[in-house]
């Protein structure tokens, strides 16, 4: 490269750099202030400054377009068949060579049409999130309450192991993966397509709000322990790219949230983390923007001030019956004669039995590996 060249791509990432918003970026007043200061009155103001917000997330993420959708067939085996629901392990490509995977989760009873829930997860290790137990509970009873279900990995974990999560561009790569995660759950057998709904917890919350502001496929959402007002998102994969600021723009989670109005949404908030202000901060800013087209009805917070960041049996209880009224699913199917939600024959299963490459299934010759490899392709 010439010395020109090599200038001009030093300064372009340092102002990349310098325009991250990273973790706690603001501080909880900053945070305050900041809604209090982009609060609007009309919703074409609204929908002014909606633009604006998905404008800057397609250019902060080099997402303008979307790559082309590869057509290869799905991956899918080693089905199960548990109680009221089925789990299959499955891969397909999001981009050549790059594989999205995860597990399929279907109700037993047929149905004349389903329900369709995409499930990210946030960061945990020992196990990788969509083996945690707190993942599999949510997926199994969304199934048995009537859902297909779809769990995919985060980038870099669990079976998604061709890259290093906190690679440079993790973000770009988990939206495209979501957005081609969205379009297999749509895909199977008798989903239908006005009954399409995201739910996850912490990083998983991060994808399920930036999938549901670029993606209006998503009818649906259940955000947990994420949406704050000071709180950008700790790990690359939520703030590494200049999605939230651009020289004198700038905006926070709780505004990308609202571009879900007026979509019906659960937000989730608890008192151990960053989302300990939602009723008296977050939670009021998106109701206004519901309010601005009649929908204050379509968006709900409920707070666990005891509790911390997961997604836990109380937080999953509150998405059920969330899930249950705007998607027409059968609570009645998981719960007790106390009519108390019973998660009992939602079961654990083992990290090798819901792998999807392993001996018997290698892992594609076509696939791109390593960090290099996968950021030139991006």
């Amino acid at each position: 490269m010439s010395l020109l060249a090599v200038s001009c791509l030093t300064t372009t990432l340092h102002a990349q750099q310098s325009e991250l918003c990273q973790g706690a970026y603001f501080t909880e007043a900053q945070g305050k202030e900041f809604l209090e200061k982009h609060a609007v009155k009309t919703k074409l103001e609204w929908e002014t400054r909606a633009a604006a917000i998905r404008k800057q997330i397609r250019e902060g993420m080099d997402l303008l377009t979307m790559p082309a959708k590869p057509t290869s067939k799905p991956i899918i085996h080693s089905k199960r068949e548990m109680d009221g629901y089925s789990i299959e392990n499955v891969a397909f490509e999001s981009m050549p060579g790059i594989y999205v995977t995860g597990n399929l989760y279907k109700p037993l009873k047929k149905q004349k049409s389903y329900a369709g829930i995409l499930c990210p997860h946030g960061h945990g290790e020992n196990p990788h999130g969509r083996f945690r137990e707190q993942t599999q509970k949510r997926c199994a009873t969304l199934a048995r309450m009537g859902a297909v279900v779809f769990v995919l990995d985060m980038v870099g974990q669990g079976d998604s192991k061709y890259c290093e999560h906190k690679m440079p561009k993790a973000l770009k790569l988990q939206t495209i993966n979501a957005v081609r995660a969205l379009d297999f759950l749509i895909a199977q057998p008798g989903v239908d397509p006005e009954r399409i709904a995201v739910t996850g917890e912490s990083g998983g919350g991060t994808q399920t709000f930036l999938l549901a502001a670029l993606d209006d496929r998503v009818k649906v959402t259940a955000p947990v322990v994420m949406v704050s007002a000071y709180f950008f998102g700790g790990c690359v994969c939520e703030s590494g790219l200049p999605i939230h600021k651009k020289g004198e723009y700038q905006t926070n989670n709780v505004e990308i949230a609202s571009l879900t109005a007026p979509r019906p949404m659960l937000l989730v908030s608890d008192g151990g983390d960053w989302t300990k202000n939602t009723p008296n901060v977050e939670y009021p800013f998106i109701q206004n923007i519901y309010g601005l087209y009649g929908k204050r009805n379509l968006v709900e917070n409920v707070h666990l001030p005891d509790e911390k960041h997961d997604y836990g049996p109380s937080k999953r209880n509150a998405m059920y019956v969330f899930m249950a009224k705007q998607l027409a699913l059968d609570l009645k199917a998981v719960t007790d004669s106390q009519g108390k939600i019973d998660e009992t024959p939602s079961k654990l299963l083992e990290q090798k039995d819901l792998e999807v490459f392993n001996a018997a299934h290698p892992r594609p010759a076509n696939s791109v590996m390593g960090d290099e490899a996968v950021m030139k392709l991006l």
